[in-house]
């Protein structure tokens, strides 16, 4: 198992998707507790201006334009870090999109460009990181969803490319963890809906506005599960009520689950006809929010 972890204060933290939503709060909750950041994302300006933020409240912080589906952008994260704070501790695999639309209205491109991202670029920070983290030990920690586990209609390639990171992640924590006994500790993140600008940055093929279903859980909650997982080996960790419910459901119920999901479809709409149906597939369109819109 892995050897025990360090304190925030005495971690170096990679965060990717680091400019809005989840990755944004993760990385203002490290800061507070004392954490080095490396943030990367792909829009520069927005990048640079949550960093000069972060710096001139007093943290110590550096930005790293990339793509994660590019495995050389990754590399140079990883270059970066070291260069700048000797090491990398805690790497938190953050970046992610969706599509909303039915399956066999979807693009293939738009499709393999969601799994390029939420997918191998989830797998492209896990094998660039490894190395730096079996060195002194430490954590990577991947972001699911209850999407994982359970299926979503009309975001059925979401749900698709983080069925793939739960399979990637549990195998690879088997390999490292187990086969190898490094001290690495793997966690898989799998919060329910978040509050976060996700449906506004989608590709939308629908003819309504996106949404996410209520309840929602606050980022800050999703935020604090990373860390806790940053500080002390934990295998999968569910954030907020309904992910549990959702993944139990599914495991006691398919059948049932499968028909009750139709009333999802409704729920992931707003009655507003498409705002930005192209969203952030192929450009950055993060602003330096952490929640949706109210």
């Amino acid at each position: 198992m892995a050897s025990p972890l360090k304190p925030l204060n005495r971690q170096v933290v990679v965060i990717t998707g680091a400019s809005s939503g989840i990755g944004l709060a993760t990385a203002q909750e490290a800061g507070k507790q004392g954490a080095k950041l490396v943030l990367a994302a792909r829009g520069a300006d927005v990048l640079e201006a949550v960093v000069h933020g972060l710096v001139e409240n007093g943290f110590d912080a550096i930005a790293v334009v990339a793509d994660v589906s590019r495995r050389a952008d990754v590399e140079r994260i990883a270059q970066t870090a070291v260069a700048r704070f000797g090491r990398i501790d805690t790497w938190i695999n953050n970046a992610g999109g969706t599509i909303y639309g039915r399956l066999d209205q979807v693009s293939e491109e738009d499709s393999r460009r969601l799994f390029d991202i939420n997918f191998w670029g989830m797998v492209n920070g896990a094998l660039v990181a490894l190395p730096y983290l079996k060195r002194q030990g430490g954590a990577l920690i991947n972001l699911g969803s209850e999407a994982s586990e359970v299926a979503i209609p009309m975001q059925g390639m979401y749900s698709a490319s983080k069925h793939a990171v739960k399979g990637f992640t549990d195998a690879l924590r088997i390999e490292v963890e187990q086969m190898d006994a490094a001290p690495v500790s793997i966690t898989l993140i799998e919060p329910t809906a978040v509050d976060t600008p996700l449906p506004q940055h989608a590709r939308n093929y629908m003819d309504r506005e996106p949404k996410l279903p209520r309840p929602q859980v606050d980022p800050h909650e999703v935020a604090a599960a990373i860390l806790g997982a940053a500080v002390t080996p934990m295998r999968t960790v569910r954030v907020g009520v309904m992910a549990g419910l959702d993944v139990l459901a599914e495991k006691i119920a398919p059948g049932l689950v499968d028909r009750l999901s139709v009333f999802q479809v409704p729920r992931q709409q707003q009655d507003i006809p498409p705002r930005n149906p192209d969203g952030a597939l192929y450009a950055s369109r993060a602003n330096g929010r952490i929640y949706g819109p109210s």
